[in-house]
């Protein structure tokens, strides 16, 4: 398919954008101009002229405690701005995550629960090489009653805590424990 021809030449076109990259910039240093301006204005509302001269020493220092408050006011005042648009652009990039994240392709399925026995979840995971049914409880220690029955005896011979400590304490004790451990052959 073709496109049809434009109407206007091609040197029309070319002098209608000159014309509105001029008219661009005008406006450009037009807008600069009124900033400038405004910003005067509010400085000369803001800020009036000082007058020092004819002032003595305690009006002077009066003039400068003023100064002063009123920088610390500004000071204030711009931190409060500052600290506004750290935030503001925390948000602003918190959102376009958020935009990313939504308008991605991705969807979660939904998932349904399902009972596996051991046996399918080897062969699930081993594939063929899974062989035979798996008994857990074979692989576990048995524990014999017997074995219970002798560790509650030991518990019981070792008695009350406090004895024991009260008869190791003192240099008795440490020879007693030295003698116990083979030191003193």
């Amino acid at each position: 398919l073709q496109q049809p021809k434009s109407k206007i030449s091609a040197s029309r076109k070319l002098s209608l954008k000159i014309m509105l990259l001029n008219r661009a910039i005008e406006d450009l240093e037009r807008e600069k101009q009124e900033r400038n301006e405004e910003k005067k204005r509010y400085l000369q509302d803001k800020l009036p002229p000082l007058q020092l001269s004819g002032l003595s020493l305690g009006e002077l220092q009066n003039l400068c405690q003023q100064l002063y408050a009123k920088i610390d006011v500004v000071d204030e005042e711009r931190y409060d701005y500052e600290d506004k648009v750290v935030k503001h652009n925390k948000d602003i990039t918190e959102l376009k995550l958020k935009i990313q994240d939504l308008g991605g392709k991705f969807k979660r399925p939904a998932l349904r629960k399902v009972r596996v026995s051991a046996d399918e979840m080897m062969r699930a995971l081993l594939g063929s090489k899974h062989k035979g049914s798996m008994d857990l409880r074979a692989n576990l220690k048995s524990v014999k009653k017997e074995d219970i029955k002798q560790e509650k005896v030991l518990t019981s011979e070792v008695g009350d805590w406090r004895k024991n400590v009260e008869a190791m304490s003192g240099m008795e004790g440490r020879k007693k424990m030295f003698d116990a451990a083979g030191g003193g052959q």
